[in-house]
């Protein structure tokens, strides 16, 4: 038996890639529309788990709504007003809107369909390679970066290589974020462990901006109610927030573990910089605290306004940039 498949299929009119591994029964498909994953399932005996709260049908594949799986770039998270400003000069990624509409977040590829770069299994992996063009000059960023995004489904689990170019003739300001949603059990997050291996996490307004400076960073330890360092329930706390300063393992990755103490099924989600963004879904249009994002990112969102990050989203013209992160089940 040939372990590893990779095929393109529909899911109704959305055309998507499946890619499966045999051998351990791991299951995921991809939808070409934002390069969105929509299913990560484990062979469970002779159940199937979905351990992915994705779109559940093209309908929600078009609509984007929730940001499920979403690949954000070039920028993740929120922009404050929509505004920034970038060598010099201010820019307005929504001119002539006003008020409460101004709103900019998670990038311009959520609504893209995406090429088929590549398509392969053998006995060591599935992968699939979605690419775009379709980050070009527009009102507020006047920069081009193309986009592969290559999705492997090897015995580890699933990884995300990310390139990002520069095919510009100017410096463009450009990171990369995930927004996943993991669900471990039809059931609330609330009865679920978390730990996110981080010393600080990042303090907002209401609209949830960063606060501007210094103020943005708070040690974990003056704030205990937010603290996951060690394993803990997460209860009724309402989530969404950035925690940085994260600690890698020996072998250069950082690992945030979710758990679910009354079925044994538990993930992990690693990458290998950045921050790690949490949110318990209080908020979404569906399904609300039935699945937790944890959001591997590049920088921090709002980073497009943050001196500290400027060197960090800088590309320059004709330069790649990477970002790898991923997700290993762990049997039950």
């Amino acid at each position: 038996m040939t372990r590893f498949h990779a095929a393109e299929a529909m899911l109704g009119t959305q055309p998507v890639v499946d890619l499966e591994d045999a051998v351990a029964g791991r299951r995921v498909r991809i939808a070409r529309c934002g390069a969105a994953l929509l299913n990560l399932e484990a062979k469970e005996g002779d159940a199937w788990h979905d351990y992915a709260d994705g779109y559940r049908d093209a309908a929600e594949v078009a609509a984007h709504s929730g940001s499920r799986f979403a690949i954000m770039v070039p920028f993740a998270g929120r922009i404050a007003d929509a505004r920034y400003s970038w060598d010099g000069q201010p820019q307005d990624l929504q001119p002539g809107v006003a008020g409460e509409a101004r709103a900019s977040r998670h990038g311009f590829v959520r609504g893209t369909t995406f090429e088929l770069a590549a398509l392969a299994a053998d006995e060591r992996q599935a992968q699939v390679a979605l690419a775009t063009q379709a980050i070009r000059p527009q009102p507020g960023y006047p920069c081009s970066i193309d986009l592969t995004v290559t999705f492997t489904l090897d015995a580890a689990g699933l990884t995300l290589d990310v390139a990002m170019r520069n095919v510009g003739d100017r410096a463009a300001p450009c990171f990369f974020g995930w927004h996943p949603y993991f669900r471990l059990a039809d059931a609330t997050v609330d009865g679920w462990e978390l730990a996110i291996p981080a010393e600080t996490l990042v303090r907002t307004g209401a609209d949830l901006i960063a606060l501007p400076g210094a103020a943005a960073y708070v040690a974990l330890d003056d704030a205990p109610a937010l603290d996951f360092r060690e394993p803990r329930v997460i209860g009724d706390r309402i989530i969404d927030q950035g925690y940085t300063d994260l600690q890698a393992d020996a072998d250069g990755r950082i690992r945030t573990h979710l758990r679910d103490p009354a079925s044994g099924r538990a993930l992990v989600v690693w990458q290998e910089h950045g921050l790690m963004h949490a949110f318990t879904s209080d908020t979404i249009s569906r399904d609300v605290r039935r699945a937790i994002a944890l959001e591997p990112m590049e920088c921090m969102a709002n980073a497009f306004n943050r001196p500290e990050c400027a060197e960090a989203i800088r590309l320059e013209p004709g330069a790649e940039r990477r970002y790898r992160c991923g997700v290993q089940i762990v049997a039950a």
